[in-house]
């Protein structure tokens, strides 16, 4: 906790990294399947979850711009708890029960992200703006990436070792301790050692304190916040620089994180075997030491419209990879993938603070998220469609015969939104999003 930033910047970082920093990930579709669930299945948690943010995000930023962005903050740790809890204590045995309750986990889940979205970041870059100090926001991102990343690197090698039952139990004949685990015991542990993250998440965002200046309004009324939230649609629709950044944001990030959802049925698909899902995990993590350093660099010596098409070539090249599932050199190509998601958060986050008023900035990083949670639950529902159009096959098989479209689909609707950009092309290009331009 000792750095050159305020308190409330502090807070932010340790909320973000308990909120975050999930045990499960690194076995999170192989956990939902052990779970009882089928591959069409999971897909359609996935967008109960994103549904759950499409329909809270701006609502949840126009009320934490309202009422105050610390109550957001504490109502999302909370929700987290609830969340965690159902997966963790849910009887399994009754396929039908278990998905309804998985089901309900998911919106729950997907409430506490669009609780946090928005809210958090505005408090924190507000806490910096009252005090003069806006320009150190870049800073603050990149330290957040770096200490994150870190948190990742634990939380990914615990939790793949924990859900492994014969690794455990090679472990504690190694420590000459009398345990022995089964893998329906080993199944939760990561879900347990996530709850305990989330309590840390309560106690940190019950130490936040609104910025001096910012306080919310003594009264809440419905019609302020409809008014914020129309005022924030209507800001972004007149500005094509900025329409355009969230399209290509909704759809780098949906692609990435529909990778990030079903990275271990890839590795299961490329003959990685589960007790090293957390190495490739934490390689992942790892990544997150480097990328801010590469992200601050384009960022001061790049244009946003040279970094945008650098990015996307990237991704593309990395899905073209990726979609050939060759065995173990696979790792690269889904390594490459992931880190798309480091840059799209720094860029999304640097030019979009840099342009929007602290008035509405809650509001308009709940479209943000919005956005991009609807792009990932509209590729989730195509997914769970495709999927169930291949008819009763192996899992992998499904899986290795859908990501073959992947690059192609990135591919076209990337052509198709500079096809639509066309009519904005010299304001696309001359324009930056900076509250010097906007």
């Amino acid at each position: 906790m000792q750095s050159p930033f305020p308190l409330n910047i502090r807070l932010f970082i340790w909320f973000r990294i308990f909120f975050n920093c999930r045990f499960y990930y690194p076995v999170f579709a192989i956990l939902f399947l052990d779970y009882g669930m089928t591959l069409e299945q999971f897909a359609l948690l996935n967008v109960a979850w994103a549904a759950a943010i499409v329909l809270l995000e701006v609502p949840s930023g126009a009320l934490a711009d309202c009422i105050g962005r610390r109550k957001m903050v504490i109502a999302s740790a909370i929700l987290m708890v609830v969340e965690l809890c159902l997966l963790a204590f849910v009887p399994l045995g009754n396929g039908v029960f278990v998905f309804w309750v998985l089901i309900l986990n998911r919106v729950l889940s997907g409430a506490a992200e669009a609780t946090a979205s928005g809210a958090d970041e505005a408090l924190a870059y507000d806490s910096l703006k009252v005090i003069g100090r806006e320009k150190e926001w870049p800073d603050v991102l990149a330290v957040l990436m770096k200490r994150q990343s870190l948190a990742f690197v634990f939380a990914m090698l615990c939790g793949a070792v924990v859900y492994d039952a014969s690794l455990l139990n090679r472990f504690t004949d190694l420590v000459n301790l009398n345990w022995s685990f089964t893998k329906q015991e080993c199944l939760r542990f990561p879900v347990y050692l996530t709850l305990f993250m989330a309590c840390g998440a309560c106690v940190v965002s019950f130490q936040m304190r609104e910025p001096p200046g910012s306080y919310p309004r003594s009264e809440f009324k419905f019609l302020a916040a409809w008014r914020s939230m129309r005022e924030a649609g209507l800001w972004i629709i007149q500005r094509p620089t900025i329409w355009f950044f969230l399209i290509f944001l909704v759809v780098c990030d949906s692609i990435v994180r529909l990778h990030l959802t079903l990275g271990s049925q890839y590795l299961r698909l490329i003959q990685i075997p589960e007790g090293w899902f957390g190495l490739f995990s934490a390689a992942f993590a790892v990544l997150g030491l480097f990328a801010p350093k590469v992200a601050m660099a384009l960022v001061k010596k790049r244009s946003w419209p040279w970094n945008l098409s650098a990015l996307a070539l990237y991704l593309f090249l990395s899905l073209l990879g990726l979609s050939l599932g060759i065995p173990y050199f696979g790792l690269i190509f889904s390594l490459t993938t992931s880190a798309g998601m480091f840059f799209l958060g720094y860029f999304s986050s640097h030019y979009l603070n840099a342009a929007i008023d602290s008035g509405h900035r809650a509001t308009i990083l709940s479209f943000k998220g919005l956005a991009m949670n609807l792009g990932y639950g509209l590729i989730g529902l195509s997914y769970a469609a495709y999927v169930g159009h291949l008819g009763e096959i192996d899992k992998n098989a499904a899986y290795a015969e859908s990501i073959r479209l992947w690059p192609w689909y990135f591919a076209g609707i990337l052509g198709l939104l500079l096809l639509c950009a066309w009519p904005w092309r010299r304001a696309l290009w001359l324009r930056s999003p900076s509250p010097s331009s906007l």
